[in-house]
Parts: structure tokens; sequence; C-alpha cells
């Protein structure tokens, strides 16, 4: 294979976008490891020069070759961050002080950015959005709880660093493994089990960041019962920075705006995975959990298409009054959603309409069961939640999903009604019948009539 014909790897794909958006420039002149002369520097990289670069094997990386048109600087990752305290309410209350948030945001506009490094957070800004929020939020909840541990200045902004970088090695792998839940061939797991490793690579190049901080992000997925990667390493193993790392980034992906029902998620997650994150700093970070569930439990509602009641109800029902063995009573919330008779919307004996209305019921049964999980509300979670110590506010957490769920449930009950439409005089067949009396048991008393 030729390298014209050679395709691109991950991140070439990436800056093939910026460039289409906004083409970079060369920051030096470009040569390909044959000597040959491709672009002075100061051009600018056109789509079509870009593709003529990219046949080539080049004599340093593309990341050091190429400056951005408004590359992003310690102003911007502030401005960012201060974009992400606004939009992003749990993340407000984490990181609640003036004070501390005038630190971490301090610490961003100044922390070291080699040039190399500035593109690569410039690529991830502008291509994959996303990833770069993911990053300067990480940045911030490493720092708050760096500020636990330490009270030098250094420290937390060296934490601060890590939390940014921490996940670049995500520009150099397949996109797909950015995408939640996304099936992941064998080649695409191994990508992303080694993607620290990338990331641990691509910061060792440069000084200005130390051994001890290029560890931690090395560390950053690795877990204190030895579950985690890439090298499986033990609670004794892992730095002290690692283990701030490794719970940072667990709030960055599960505080996302986009992401229903973050505070309940990440209460539960920690809660349930113990044996994974350093027990003190998880404890910071549940108890401002919380105080945030109990001071704005009806802001936690789940979002799903199929909820057409009040679930602000559902919430402030949960907060005065909550459930009796709630426990027991999601685990029949979901027995009953796993039980839906699909075999209805295959069975040709029955009328298209209604064949049609039971195949949408079903995937809202499957909608609210992959909700019900996201919560962290598993059967296999909800068993070991039942071994753990009770408390009031894990009470009121798990009544909130119950009686959420409850609501929902009654919904989609009346909605098989509407969609099946029982003529006078006829019946539901006997298995439709037997699920609906199922459903109507497993929310009984949790909702008002």
């Amino acid at each position: 294979m030729t390298p014209a014909d050679t395709p691109l790897d991950p991140f070439a794909k990436a800056v093939m976008q910026l460039v289409t958006k906004q083409p970079p420039t060369a920051a030096i002149t470009v040569y390909s490891t044959q000597g040959i002369k491709l672009i002075e520097k100061g051009s600018v990289v056109s789509p079509g020069l870009y593709e003529r670069i990219t046949q080539h094997s080049l004599s340093v990386p593309l990341q050091d070759s190429l400056q951005a048109q408004g590359s992003v600087t310690g102003k911007s990752l502030r401005a960012t961050a201060e974009l992400l305290f606004s939009q992003m309410p749990i993340l407000a209350r984490l990181i609640d002080k003036p004070a501390m948030q005038s630190l971490l945001l301090q610490a961003l506009e100044t922390l070291p950015l080699p040039a190399p490094i500035v593109f690569q957070l410039t690529v991830a800004r502008d291509v994959q959005a996303g990833l770069y929020r993911h990053l300067v939020c990480t940045a911030l909840v490493a720092g708050w709880l760096a500020s636990g541990q330490t009270t030098s200045r250094v420290d937390i902004s060296m934490l601060v660093t890590a939390g940014l970088l921490h996940d670049l090695g995500m520009l150099h792998v397949d996109p797909i493994l950015l995408t939640p839940d996304a099936p992941l061939s064998r080649e695409q797991r191994r990508q992303l089990y080694s993607h620290p490793l990338v990331s641990e690579l691509l910061l060792q190049r440069h000084p200005e960041y130390s051994r001890e901080l290029v560890r931690a992000v090395r560390e950053h997925h690795e877990m204190l019962d030895g579950s985690g990667y890439p090298a499986g390493l033990t609670s004794s193993k892992i730095s002290p920075w690692g283990r701030i790392l490794s719970v940072s980034q667990v709030v960055s992906a599960l505080i996302r705006p986009e992401r229903p029902l973050g505070a309940l998620r990440l209460s539960l997650l920690l809660r349930t995975n113990r044996h994974h994150f350093d027990p003190v700093l998880g404890q910071r970070v549940l108890a401002v959990l919380q105080l945030v569930l109990q001071a704005d439990v009806s802001s936690q509602a789940l979002l799903s298409p199929v909820s057409d009641e009040s679930t602000e109800e559902a919430a402030l029902q949960a907060a005065s009054n909550p459930v009796v063995n709630p426990l027991e009573r999601l685990i029949c919330i979901d027995m009953v959603l796993t039980a839906w008779p699909g075999e209805f919307a295959r069975n040709s004996d029955f009328a298209q309409v209604r064949r049609d209305g039971m195949a949408l019921i079903g995937e809202q049964c499957v909608h609210m069961r992959r909700i019900f999980a996201e919560t962290g509300a598993t059967v296999a979670q909800l068993t070991l939640l039942s071994s753990l110590p009770s408390d009031d506010a894990l009470n009121t957490e798990l009544s909130l999903i119950t009686r959420e769920l409850a609501w929902q449930m009654r919904t989609l009950i009346r909605r098989v009604r509407r969609k099946w439409a029982l003529a006078a005089d006829e019946a539901y067949p006997e298995v439709l019948q037997s699920w609906l009396t199922q459903a109507e048991e497993a929310c009984r008393d949790l909702i008002n009539a």
C-alpha cells in the first residue's frame, strides 16, 4: 500500500475537518521523512494542500506542524470554564465558593500550553466539542478535589492541567469511542484501553509537564480493585493524583447537561462502586450531591418521551413521603418492563394498527429500561445497594426514581389501552391482560389516582 492509499488516522481525519472549516497555517516548514519540502512556514493549509501533506510520512508529528486560526488560549479556556459553571448546575454546586472558582479559573488561564498541545486542544474545541467540554470540566473537578488534599497552589494547578489534558489520546483513536454505549469491535476496544498511554506519550515530549502529572494521566482509568486499565493497577500502586483524575473524569462524564439525572446517576454510581474509587474523594463528591438532591429534588425528574404527567409531583412526593422498600419496588418495575409481550407486534392474527401500536409500546419499554439503567439502578446494582447501610439521602434518591418510573408506567398503561382500542364486549388477550395487571400492581400506592 502506498502512502497515498493509506487511510487517514483518526487525528488526521479530525484535522481535515478543521482544515475544511478554518484552514490553519504551517507553524514550521514541513518536510517529509524523505526530505521533500511540502509546505513553507506560514503558508495557509487549504484542503487540497492538506491532502497533499497526508500522502507523505512527515518528519515531525502533524500537531507540531500546524497552527490553527483562533487557537485555544488561557483566556479562552477560562471563558469556557465560566460558561460551564453557568450551564452545569451540578458543577456550580460542587465548586460553589467564589474563591475556589477564582483559583481554578486562574489556574486554567495560566497553565503551560506548548504549541503542539494548543493545536490539539483547538482541534478538540472546533471538531469534537463534547470532548473539549469534558476536558475543561474534568480540569475544574480535579482542581477542586485536589484542594481538599493540599493547600499548594502549584499542586492544584498541576491537577487542573492533568485534568485538561488527560484525554488528549482520544483525539488519536476511532471517534466512535466518543459515542456513549456504542458497540465496539475488538480493535476499537483495544484502542479505548490504550488511549491513556497515547495521552501519556503526547505529554512526555514536553518538559513543562512533570513525571507525576504524566503518571496521573496514564492512570486516569485505573481502579482500586485492579479492574481498570491500561495496567490493571490496584490501590497501593495508583498515585494520589491518579486517584483524583479517576474520580474527576467520572464526575465530568456523568454531569453533562445533555444526560438526564446527573446528580442521581453520579450518586448511585459512587455508592455502588466504592471498590473502584478513592473513598475519601468519593465521599466528598457524595456530600455535595446529597445537598443538591435535598435542595432541588424537583429538578431531577427523568427525561423520557413516555412521561406526559407532572414529574414535579413525583419528585415532591419522593422528598416529603419516601417510598417504603424502594429497592424492591424498583426491581418489580424493571421486571414488568422486561416482561412486555413483544410477540403482539409480530402476530398477524391482529390488525396492523394494533401491531404497530404494540411495537411502539415495546420500544418505549426498552427506552424506560435504558434510562432506568443510566441512573445506576440496574437489578445487579440495586441488589448491591440493598447490602449497604441505609440513609435518608439514599432513600430519597431511590424514592424519586421509583415514583417517577411509576408515573411513566401509568402513562404507558394508558397508552397500551389506547393503542389496542377495545371494541364493545371485547376483552384483552390473556397475556396482555396479565401484563396490564402486573404493571398496575407495580405502580400501586406510588402515585395519586
